[in-house]
């Protein structure tokens, strides 16, 4: 009588789809990604390598560098305890629980290596065809972010338009969202009224307000909002909010 044996066989991983074709022929969907408590691994130690992990570090990613050599400021970083550093070249494997993988090495083999054994998210810098995500040109001002791409057909471009628009949105508008979060988590709790609290908030977004704060600043914003507050203060939930701005002010 012959023995049937049960054994388990291996899932066939299907790899995200990395660039193909002409870039003009390619559509990215925008995303942004939270990578907090995430495991990024990034293949190479040098410089541009250095400015990839930087990011991820900002985002809250678990990050492991994979490289023979790093850069003094990737050193600086692992001896602070916030990253992982192999101190070797890339093998196959390295990526297998990534759950994202930038490859940033001087060798076009190692990064197509890496590209092609990825399992999860991957970026090739500087290398399109090898990636399934491109990484944009960002304006960051506090929770404000603006990222720039031109579907890779002109990186110089978009860090053109970037610097336009550094100028365009300043430190301002990274304080203003301050404001915003402090004023939404406390008219959620005292305007039980949704549709009047969305209309409030609303109050907040608009263009003129966006113009104001370019052309008037952060201060004088919360000065005119506490002044329209106090007009609305025969409503006892705004009360307590008018005093939130009045301290700002």
């Amino acid at each position: 009588m012959s023995k049937t044996t049960n054994m388990k066989t291996t899932p066939t991983l299907t790899l995200p789809p990395r660039g193909g074709g002409g870039v003009s022929d390619r559509y990215y969907y925008p995303a942004f990604l939270n990578l907090q408590g995430k495991r990024v691994v990034v293949v190479g130690g040098g410089r541009v390598a250095g400015r990839k992990i930087l990011a991820l570090l900002k985002a809250g990613a678990g990050v492991t560098v994979i490289s023979p050599e790093i850069t003094k400021r990737i050193e600086g970083e692992k001896l602070k305890g916030r990253i992982k550093h192999i101190s070797r070249q890339y093998r196959r494997g390295d990526s297998r629980k990534a759950f994202l993988v930038i490859a940033a090495t001087s060798s076009q083999e190692i990064n197509r290596r890496v590209s092609e054994e990825a399992p999860c998210l991957v970026n090739v810098v500087d290398t399109p065809s090898l990636c399934n995500f491109i990484v944009p040109s960002v304006v960051q001002r506090g929770h404000l972010i603006i990222a720039v791409s031109t579907s890779g057909i002109s990186p110089a471009l978009s860090k053109s338009i970037r610097k336009e628009l550094e100028k365009l949105y300043g430190a301002a508008f990274g304080k203003y969202l301050q404001l915003l979060e402090k004023i939404r988590k406390k008219t959620k709790g005292e305007m039980t009224d949704k549709k009047q609290r969305t209309k409030f908030l609303k109050g907040f977004a608009t263009e003129e307000m966006i113009k104001m704060l370019r052309q008037k600043g952060f201060k004088e914003v919360v000065r005119n909002i506490a002044k329209g507050v106090e007009h609305k203060t025969e409503a006892q939930e705004l009360k307590r909010l008018k005093v939130t701005l009045s301290r700002l002010s």
